[in-house]
């Protein structure tokens, strides 16, 4: 007689794996907005209350090719962490605080230990975050990824009153100033390019601040969300706020940027961490194509009035990295 799990399904591992993180998905529910429990079809969260006049963000993301150099390495506890924090920031940047965080884990086999650890590190980043993790879907389905495989993705809505949405474009003008806060490292962004360059290397071979290559490569995605919040309890006039992501520097700051306007940016400004430096050398990568690929050590970029540029920085650890300019022939302006 033929049974799923000689189709290459497990529901008994599927149950087990629920079990294994049910108790950290529960922890970020403990909160009254949530009308039902872990296991529902659908996770049920009321929107009374949550303010004047809301506007809800949502976005979708995944942490790319990431989980590929995970499985290589077999380290699982922070891909979750990434893709929560990531989030995190996408809505984070247009103003808006999360709500709650739904998940999706596929695999071609489950492995119920791998994915618990996946999802618990989800659960502590929103809990971390004060952010529902609502619900989620785990699949494993044979044949559609290849062996050893898992892939993670996740959808965040948040909430912003309407007069407080980011970017204000029309506030900004030529001079304002750009703050850059440090990054964690790569972050979740540029894997491709990287699982070429680290081709044939040792990753457990120190770097020049002490950590090994694979400690750097693997580090969370950070989250700006406290960061952001002690501007937002100073007061401080926020005009825009750039996660750099996928596409560096060249491709993010025009998203958030009135067409008129300029970033000019001194990369002088802050120090190259020892990882970029080992990747932009073991690869033989251009200034231009690593600022459009990687993150090079600035993982978000405050737009303020230049005036406010010193507490800022001072506030949250960031440094001054450049100006708003009026725009001639390119939007973003990189100089070494």
């Amino acid at each position: 007689m033929s049974t799923y799990r000689d189709a290459g399904v497990d529901i008994d591992a599927a149950n087990h794996t629920l079990d294994l993180f049910k108790t950290a998905v529960g922890a970020t529910q403990d909160d009254p907005r949530v009308l039902n429990e872990v296991g529902a079809f659908g996770g049920a969260f009321s929107a009374a209350g949550l303010g004047t006049d809301p506007v809800l963000i949502a976005s979708m993301d995944g942490v790319g090719t990431k989980v590929k150099l995970a499985a290589q390495l077999d380290r699982w506890d922070d891909i979750g962490r990434d893709l929560v924090n990531h989030s995190i920031n996408d809505i984070l940047v247009q103003g808006a605080r999360p709500l709650f965080f739904l998940d999706y884990v596929a695999t071609d086999v489950l492995v119920p230990e791998t994915v618990a650890a996946v999802v618990t590190g989800m659960a502590e980043a929103c809990r971390e975050a004060g952010c529902v993790l609502l619900g989620g879907e785990t699949a494993e389905m044979p044949g559609v990824y290849t062996p050893g495989s898992l892939d993670v993705a996740g959808a965040i809505v948040g909430v912003v009153e309407r007069d407080a949405l980011l970017p204000r474009m029309d506030a900004m003008a030529a001079g304002n100033a750009l703050v850059g806060l440090a990054s964690s490292g790569p972050h979740t962004n540029g894997y491709s390019l990287i699982r070429k360059v680290i081709e044939g290397h040792d990753l457990n071979q120190p770097l020049a601040d002490g950590t090994t290559v694979a400690d750097a490569l693997l580090a969370p995605h950070r989250s700006y969300r406290e960061p952001i919040d002690q501007l937002d309890a100073l007061g401080v006039d926020l005009l825009g706020l750039c996660h750099i992501t996928g596409g560096g520097f060249y491709e993010n700051l025009p998203r958030v940027l009135p067409d008129h306007l300029a970033a000019t940016i001194d990369t002088a400004a802050w120090p190259t961490p020892a990882l970029f430096e080992q990747l932009v050398g073991w690869g033989d990568i251009a200034f231009d194509e690593a600022h459009r690929v990687f993150n090079m050590g600035i993982g978000l970029i405050v737009i303020v009035d230049a005036a406010d540029a010193a507490t800022v920085a001072e506030t949250v650890g960031g440094t001054i990295i450049g100006t708003l300019t009026d725009r001639g022939e390119d939007a973003v302006v990189l100089s070494q």
